[in-house]
């Protein structure tokens, strides 16, 4: 890869490639509306609205790749329909004026509901809501001129993942003692995606034209319970197991019918209510990558939550 390297983005993952791309030695741009990123001397931050047509143009001159990371507005079929079709077709353009690759961070939501576990052999054609948003996403990647490769992950967890599954719902009540409620179902098989892992494996797609114009898996561990993943965070912060509570499906349900924003969450739940569980084997071997061991993966992640709690204390 040419050492100049653009990330749209500074959540999660955005933040994360960027910083794993400057620790590399490359020559980092990442482009967010407020300016933010890490603080790197390998990473320059400019403040550039990626959705606007031609916004992005300077920022991508000579640049070998574009990891395109920003999210919708609000987590709504409505929001992502309205907002990152026509975003993405920027990045595709504007990438494709710059002879760049553009890879994107992609979810699980186009598989829809599936028996077994989920290979890059499953189909992707989930048709309503939020999964079919992403369908047409993927679409559209394909149709486009411009070379692009999406790596799908599970549920995050890691550093800077905050609202997740096994984000702020689990590591600060851990920490806190507090009681931890999970969704759906305690001993279900879930897959978690460690964003590190992501991130890496979105990198190493984007150095190999031959993994270009597909769709790859993120690295990706065992399936865990909900159960485990909990007994797993606190084993790394040297803390007792917490009381661990469960979310019915039900209510999560019922209360969707008049709360807009847990009526989007319940139209998830399929993934904890049964097993979900990522097969990530194939894109492992033609990445050369694994997922970082669960024990190692925890302790970085609790690290993190520690860090940033001594952080928000100290203001």
């Amino acid at each position: 890869m040419s050492a100049v390297q653009v990330v749209t983005g500074a959540g999660p993952v955005g933040w994360t490639v960027a910083q794993q791309l400057a620790d590399r030695g490359h020559t980092v741009r990442v482009l967010t509306r407020s300016g933010s990123g890490p603080e790197h001397p390998g990473v320059r931050r400019m403040r550039v609205d990626v959705s606007r047509p031609g916004a992005l143009d300077d920022a991508l001159d000579g640049a070998a790749a574009v990891f395109h990371c920003t999210h919708g507005s609000a987590y709504s079929a409505a929001a992502w329909r309205r907002e990152l079709p026509s975003t993405e077709r920027e990045v595709l353009a504007a990438a494709g004026r710059a002879g760049a690759v553009a890879v994107f961070p992609e979810s699980l939501y186009s598989y829809g509901r599936v028996d077994g576990p989920i290979t890059e052999d499953t189909p992707r054609d989930a048709a309503t809501g939020k999964l079919g948003v992403r369908t047409e996403l993927l679409r559209q990647r394909a149709d486009s001129a411009t070379p692009t490769v999406s790596v799908a992950a599970s549920d995050f967890f890691g550093p800077r993942a905050l609202m997740a599954h096994a984000g702020e719902r689990m590591v600060p009540k851990i920490l806190a003692g507090k009681t931890v409620r999970v969704l759906a179902a305690l001993d279900v098989p879930h897959s978690f995606t460690y964003v590190p892992d992501l991130a890496a494996a979105m990198i190493a797609a984007a150095a190999d034209p031959a993994r270009w114009n597909t769709v790859l898996h993120a690295p990706t561990g065992p399936a865990l319970t909900q159960r485990e993943m909990v007994h797993a965070f606190a084993a790394a912060a040297g803390v007792d197991d917490p009381r661990v509570g469960v979310l019915p499906a039900w209510l999560i349900r019922a209360a969707g019918r008049v709360h807009g924003e847990t009526r989007e969450l319940a139209e998830t739940l399929y993934q904890f209510e049964r097993p979900f569980v990522l097969d990530s084997a194939r894109s492992e071997r033609l990445l050369g990558l694994a997922p970082t061991p669960l024990p190692e993966a925890a302790a970085a992640t609790v690290a993190w939550w520690r860090a940033r709690d001594r952080v928000t204390a100290a203001r």
